[in-house]
């Protein structure tokens, strides 16, 4: 019979905002089968957890809640408040691929806290999936498949807790090491390796680099570095612009500033560099900024990225983009489609079996 089995995570203090954040993979095993048992506005309840001191759980809805029959419904549910009169809470669900990771097209987040009034109150989204589109999707594996939960309850009374202790004899302030590397980045004191990048030097620190990246800690530390007290580097096939963001989040863990516009050429190129010297969290970065800025211009870049740099989730959102006809025309007449078909040409075969089979015939005609 159909049932959902759920296994949590562990739960994380946020010292800058005051919060607790709890993730739980909720897997639903016999997909069809519990379709099957529970009609419209009936779900299936998993066990309570605990995140800041309250008392939450998950409830799925295979049939829809209420009005979105068509749909798998999710919600969150507050079981009990530990006497708070109003809980907040951020909250994200995602389904997971075959790896684990979110799928970006079946990802719902509101990043506003959302307030649970009682106990019982609950928040959350009635048309969650479109249950036509998870049963067609490569994610429905052996009628199970799964959903994550991402919690960050608010914690509203630290000021009133503050206030019990009479005197603050000691403040501590927030850490300010980003804030240090930056300045050391920018200062360049203590370097002992220069890279030479597209005409221009930058010069570095190698335990730095080390602890970021392995790539690096093997070429400048280890056996895959020939004279490893060699000062100077040379980095071929990289723009200067773009070693020089990458060095930029090696030492601070944020953002390029080039990151923040909506132009995503320089994503495409940090993915690969991030890719190239194994700064995961970076290439994360990247792909989430591919992710939500493909259009016909860009999709053919794109998805010859995410086949040479092992991106399925950016091939998946691709996909989804090339669904539409008119979309899939654009691409072919992009100036990105030919380098797309020259140097990645399964993936054009891959993209002729996502077609119906009406679209088949016409889709490899043009494409191959």
């Amino acid at each position: 019979s159909g049932n959902c089995n759920l296994s949590g995570g562990a739960i994380v203090i946020d010292d800058e905002d005051w919060s607790y954040s709890y993730s739980y993979t909720l897997k639903i095993a016999g997909y069809s089968r519990t379709k099957e048992l529970l009609e419209t506005s009936k779900y299936a309840r998993s066990t309570p957890f605990t995140v800041g001191g309250h008392v939450l759980a998950v409830r799925y809805y295979p049939n829809g809640y209420k009005d979105a029959a068509d749909f798998a419904s999710i919600f969150l549910v507050l079981v009990d408040s530990t006497g708070a009169k109003d809980v907040k809470a951020k909250c994200t669900f995602s389904v997971l691929d075959e790896a684990g990771l979110p799928v970006p097209s079946f990802t719902r987040t509101y990043t506003s806290a959302c307030t649970f009034t009682g106990k019982d109150s609950s928040w959350g989204y009635p048309e969650f999936i479109n249950k036509a589109d998870l049963e067609g999707s490569p994610h429905l594996i052996d009628d199970c498949f799964a959903i994550r939960c991402d919690v960050t309850v608010l914690k509203e009374n630290r000021s009133e807790e503050i206030k019990k202790c009479s005197k603050q004899f000691v403040v501590v302030p927030r850490s300010s090491l980003r804030r240090q590397l930056s300045g050391l980045l920018n200062s360049m004191d203590g370097a002992d390796v220069t890279f030479h990048v597209g005409g221009d030097k930058f010069p570095a620190h190698r335990s730095v680099l080390a602890t970021r990246s392995s790539v690096f800690k093997a070429e400048l530390l280890g056996s895959m570095k020939e004279n490893a007290s060699d000062p100077l580097v040379e980095i071929k096939d990289m723009d200067s612009d773009v070693f020089k963001s990458l060095l930029h989040f090696i030492y601070t863990d944020d953002s390029p500033s080039e990151m923040a516009c909506e132009y995503a050429v320089m994503a495409g190129h940090l993915l690969v560099a991030a890719d190239r010297y194994n700064v995961e969290r970076l290439k994360l970065i990247c792909k989430d900024k591919l992710c939500k800025h493909i259009d016909s211009n860009t999709v053919a870049t794109s998805l010859a990225l995410a086949e040479q740099h092992r991106c399925p989730e950016l091939k998946e959102a691709c996909f989804e983009f090339l669904v539409s006809p008119s979309n899939f025309e654009a691409m072919v007449a992009s100036d990105g489609y030919e380098h797309l078909k020259s140097s990645c040409p399964s993936v054009l075969k891959e993209l002729i079996a996502r077609f119906l089979p009406a679209e088949l015939k016409a889709a490899k005609d043009i494409i191959m």
